[in-house]
């Protein structure tokens, strides 16, 4: 056994234990964290403003209006804000037509309050704008490409109030998955529904995802809402979690209930993948929480030992065959102990037929996207070039 091979051997299978180990740190955060009940009896009292910005989202736009606005939350307690973002389809006037039908949803048009040159985060400026017009104490946020379901604001609301958070992350997942690409996308959320809500339970404040988010409207402000981070197009969720975390690190909550799961569509081509992806991790130096930055880092390097292990073969021969699929057993045997979990609780078991395919499928994905998303700073998101 050459130096080399004993000290990639080492340094591989540290990779791998500690791998085992967030993943099992996860788990414990996970399953120590309650379902979340609405009491019974409860009688909500808290005005609620729930913000969707919108860019060329004709297609989907009325599928959004529609759940929200089957609440079984008190219709005299919230509004709806559709803030389209200088949309160059008809999203504007589907909104319109819509809250001619239902008074409590309103259209505020970001060219009339801003440039496109004004701003490199419009995202942030549109809820920065829908935050300032809005009436609520309780902003909602969610995409205008998701769904919802009747008893979301009931959930949130209630979470909110008996559990006096500042901030609340929920659920996403997508729908509807058709191909085995689709159902890679799926599970791959599955984990990082996981991640978010054991993070938020130990206090890591690693991830959220902005589908699906509510924070005290007196919370931002207090931390003065994206200033510091408005030159990034993204960190919406993740960087202003975090900032709200700061001042109040005992009041983030995940709001743990399937009932209360935004939904969404999977990237249909590769392409779109990708480019969200590195949307998301461009996004990951900038966290302030030191041990998210180091977690993804692991898990990057240990998907990184597993394709080099495989690639040392003809110089390493059986040996680093053996560990490229002792390292590729590990990873997924303790995916597969996580996500049926997950899975299961969200009632897509069937997801798991998929699982071998999505193995490999995360592999790659992590490998690739982990080193796109550090090289690229500039990319595509809503016909846009942004950094």
């Amino acid at each position: 056994m050459t130096t080399a091979f004993l000290i990639w051997l080492i340094a591989s299978s540290l990779l791998a234990a500690f791998y085992v180990y967030i993943i099992g740190k996860y788990m414990r955060g996970w399953k120590g964290m309650p379902v979340w009940e609405v009491p019974a009896g409860f009688q909500p009292v808290t005005k609620v403003s729930v913000l969707i910005p919108a860019r060329d989202e004709a297609a989907n736009i009325i599928a959004c209006l529609s759940s929200i606005a089957n609440q079984s939350f008190p219709k005299h307690l919230f509004e709806v804000i559709v803030l389209d973002d200088h949309s160059t389809d008809n999203t504007a006037a589907l909104v319109m037509a819509f809250s001619q039908k239902h008074p409590a949803f309103k259209l505020i048009k970001l060219a009339d309050h801003i440039l496109p040159a004004e701003t490199q985060s419009f995202k942030k400026k549109a809820i920065e704008t829908g935050v300032r017009f809005s009436a609520g104490d309780l902003i909602v946020t969610t995409d205008a490409d998701c769904e919802v379901q009747p008893n979301w604001l009931m959930l949130l609301v209630s979470f909110f109030e008996k559990q006096r958070l500042e901030f609340i992350a929920a659920p996403v997942n997508f729908h509807r998955e058709k191909t085995i690409f689709e159902r890679f996308q799926s599970l791959d959320f599955l984990g990082m529904m996981c991640a978010t809500a054991a993070g938020i339970h130990l206090r890591m404040n690693n991830m959220c995802n902005g589908a699906n988010l509510a924070y005290a409207k007196a919370a931002f402000a207090e931390v003065n809402g994206f200033e510091g981070i408005d030159h990034l197009a993204t960190g919406d969720d993740i960087l202003l979690m975090q900032k709200i975390a700061a001042r109040h690190p005992d009041k983030i909550g995940f709001l743990k209930n399937n009932n209360a799961t935004v939904y969404t569509a999977a990237k249909p081509t590769i392409a779109s993948f990708v480019s969200q992806r590195i949307r998301w991790a461009s996004k990951s130096t900038d966290y302030k929480e030191w041990t998210v930055t180091f977690i993804l880092g692991m898990v990057f390097f240990y998907c990184w030992s597993i394709v080099i292990s495989l690639a040392m073969v003809p110089w390493w021969g059986e040996k680093a065959l053996f560990l490229f699929l002792g390292l590729l057993a590990v990873k997924a045997l303790a995916d597969y102990f996580f996500l049926s979990i997950m899975a299961r609780f969200f009632e897509k078991s069937e997801l798991m037929k998929s699982y071998v395919p999505s193995q490999f499928l995360h592999i790659i994905y992590i490998v690739a996207v982990g080193v796109l998303g550090n090289v690229v700073k500039r990319y595509e998101w809503k016909g846009r070039r942004v950094r």
